[in-house]
């Protein structure tokens, strides 16, 4: 066999089936992502200490209240732009808030002399919900409690730039 036949015999022999394997992997597992941004919803997030969680914001109603600095509770409704709910969605996704435990709590009694802050985290699609409760008195994986803080503090940034951009 000539030295051209041999590298032609490679290509089909290994190279090609490898790339039709690849394709439709892939392709596959594309196919059935379960968190598609196209089948989504809307997404919740409760948090507070654990006795009284009342600041909530529901993406699908656009109802916001929290308790501001002077402990009143502010009520109010905003709806978050789409592209908002695509950078959340987007950020869940880098974080790998999809592959995070349902229950990440730790000791609720106390955390550094006080009470934990617990969040109650839900992002719902057509054919899935992820829900997530995560308490900064976690004390499991450190890499996962910085993904979840990180991922708080992106919903909070969004919260906050939306309030202000219907303040003006």
């Amino acid at each position: 066999m000539s030295d051209k036949g041999k590298k032609i015999f490679l290509a089909f022999a290994i190279i090609v089936p490898f790339l039709l394997y690849c394709v439709y992997y892939y392709g596959h597992m594309i196919s059935i992502a379960p968190y598609k941004f196209s089948e989504f919803k809307s997404f919740t997030i409760q948090y507070g200490v654990r006795d009284s969680m009342v600041n909530k914001y529901d993406s699908k109603t656009g109802a916001y209240q929290y308790l501001d600095r002077k402990d009143s509770l502010i009520k109010k409704t905003m709806l978050l732009k789409n592209s908002e709910l695509l950078y959340l969605h987007r950020k869940a996704a880098e974080l790998g808030f999809w592959d995070f435990p349902s229950n990440e709590t730790g000791d609720t009694t106390k955390f550094r002399g006080t009470k934990p802050v617990r969040y109650d985290i839900e992002f719902n699609y057509q054919r899935k919900s992820k829900k997530v409760v995560f308490d900064e008195s976690f004390n499991g994986d450190s890499k996962l409690k910085d993904a979840n803080e990180n991922f708080i503090k992106e919903i909070m940034k969004v919260l906050n730039e939306a309030e202000d951009r219907n303040k003006k």
